[in-house]
């Protein structure tokens, strides 16, 4: 369990500060819980209960105690972040966060609220600028998102240099889009219940009469949410879109192939049937004793695989 007593961080908490503005409880065990509620006389969301999807569950007041829950994503420098529920429980002036997991934005804030004054001397404040980091992070992951996004589809409308793209190339498309597409919608289910988070947030910010200027920064982090959420939409539907393009790619390059042979059978179905002919064991055939019947039908099996040839390239089948 780690404690920030004005944003201070410290590794073990025998005995919780009741002046602390934030307590921070990563995997907590049973005794944690309990030193926490006894402190502030709340009930600590289990991790059974933090990972239920009703509304209800997530947001929520007790004993005075706002209760919120949001799926936040760590790991996320790759296409596979690990998605869990982390708790915000605001209690007077005290913030206690609940999480299983390490999101990067609960490293990095504390460092940076010591550096920068982001009025951070309430839970209230605390859980404001906490959100806005959590938000700052989501915004660099759907960036860098967008950009890999951009590189598929320069990969996959590329000019072609006529010449058959190997199956192994579409393989490993089809395989970043599917990365792609699943990492966009983890963060937009992230994206959701924050805004369900900040939404409930600000109404519950008019009910306490909170700092006009606080109010105002859930206004703004709301509009932040929202805009990212419409943002990952997007990226969404272009995935979707570079997925469609892919595999209308693949079937052009099947049917080419497909062409290929049809054309190749038409082009030697004329000499195969001279020379089926000339292959029929009779013994009055015109040309079997005549000197230059063996080059003639040569000669003729050749030009008739030209013929066919020369008429598919002028009328542009080839």
């Amino acid at each position: 369990m780690h404690e920030d007593g004005r944003l201070g961080r410290h590794e073990g908490l025998p005995k919780p500060d009741a002046t602390a503005v934030w307590i921070d409880l990563l995997s907590p065990v049973g005794d944690e819980e309990a030193q926490i509620e006894a402190l502030l006389g709340i009930d600590v969301p289990t991790r059974e209960e933090m990972e239920e999807i009703e509304i209800s569950s997530r947001l929520y007041t007790e004993d005075g105690a706002l209760f919120m829950t949001a799926i936040l994503p760590s790991h996320a420098d790759g296409d596979d972040p690990e998605m869990l529920p982390v708790s915000f429980v605001l209690s007077d002036r005290t913030l206690v966060t609940v999480r299983y997991h390490d999101p990067r934005a609960f490293t990095t804030f504390p460092t940076r609220a010591a550096k920068v004054s982001m009025g951070s001397e309430t839970g209230e404040g605390v859980l404001v600028a906490l959100l806005e980091a959590v938000v700052d992070r989501l915004a660099d992951i759907l960036e860098r998102d967008g950009r890999e996004i951009d590189a598929i589809s320069r990969q996959v409308f590329r000019r072609s240099n006529g010449k058959p793209t190997k199956a192994q190339d579409f393989q490993a498309t089809l395989e970043s889009i599917g990365r792609k597409g699943d990492l966009t919608s983890n963060i937009r289910d992230s994206l959701v219940t924050l805004e369900r988070v900040a939404g409930f947030l600000g109404q519950q910010s008019l009910e306490m009469k909170s700092p006009r200027e606080l109010r105002e920064r859930i206004k703004t982090l709301s509009h932040d949410i929202r805009s990212l959420a419409d943002h990952a939409s997007y990226l969404s539907q272009k995935i979707t879109f570079l997925l469609d393009a892919t595999l209308g790619m693949i079937n052009i390059e099947q049917n080419a192939i497909i062409k290929i042979f049809s054309v190749a059978a038409v082009v030697f179905l004329p000499p195969t049937l001279i020379a089926s002919i000339y292959g029929i064991n009779f013994e009055h055939m015109p040309e079997l004793k005549w000197l230059l019947g063996y080059p003639f039908a040569i000669g003729l099996m050749i030009l008739s695989a030209i013929l066919p040839y020369v008429y598919f390239k002028r009328h542009g089948w080839l």
